[in-house]
């Protein structure tokens, strides 16, 4: 059939750049590695067309960064970028939280309907599990499930685009500190695991708390990142 190329090509597209991603994000392709499509095209022994594409869309998103002359290269990140991905993430989750736990034409449940202690409760199960990872200093499995905790929770809010813009600010932010955080020996005890507490917080409607706890936990991340980086 004719649209089986098509189909064929965007699933590879798909699968290329989840692989890419999944691969800066564990830290196994350093800041500053550059390659070309024709290296990563042979690497996966696929033709240069959905590799072109599936580095395109991770440079959109802020996973890799174009270089007019060598291809495509992973970017480093410094503490200032870090600081401002924090400042705009906060902006957004700010006024989620308070929607959340007021009540609000854009949210899709009120905060009394049944359902969103359903939601709060699936999204906390969620969090249970990043919070293992991040006890046991598992900084890849954290990885995935911080990611998929925060998408869930900004679904919750109703407006897709948020919940995208959200998700985008946050996988940036991972590829930023996880290039510093590879250089701790141990990272049980120095990984964010108040998860649960957020949830618990949003369930009790007290956003306040709930900024509370992220903003700890962004200057606690930030003067870690800074420690690294100054040392």
């Amino acid at each position: 059939m004719p649209g089986n190329g098509t189909v064929t090509r965007s699933t590879l597209r798909q699968q290329i750049a989840d692989a890419l991603r999944d691969e800066v994000l564990a830290g196994r392709l350093r800041p500053g590695r550059a390659f070309t499509v024709k290296e990563i095209a042979d690497q996966y022994g696929v033709s240069a067309t959905p590799v072109r594409e599936a580095l395109v869309d991770l440079s959109a998103q802020g996973i890799l960064e174009a270089d007019q002359h060598r291809g495509f290269r992973v970017p480093e990140y410094s503490v200032t970028d870090y600081r401002n991905m924090i400042e705009a993430r906060s902006l957004v989750t700010d006024g989620m939280f308070q929607v959340l736990t007021a009540g609000h034409p854009a949210f899709r449940t009120p905060p009394e309907d049944p359902r969103t202690a359903a939601d709060l409760a699936t999204v906390r199960r969620r969090g249970e599990e990043a919070q293992r990872a991040a006890t046991a200093g598992d900084l890849t499995v954290l990885i995935g499930y911080d990611l998929r905790f925060w998408r869930e929770l900004s679904a919750l809010f109703g407006n897709p685009y948020l919940g995208d813009f959200l998700h985008r600010l946050r996988v940036r932010s991972w590829v930023c500190v996880v290039q510093h955080l590879l250089r701790l020996p141990d990272l049980r005890g120095r990984l964010w695991s108040g998860h649960t507490e957020l949830v618990d917080a949003l369930a009790r409607r007290e956003a306040d708390t709930a900024r509370a706890i992220v903003a700890a936990s962004n200057a606690d991340s930030l003067a870690l990142l800074e420690h690294l980086t100054n040392g």
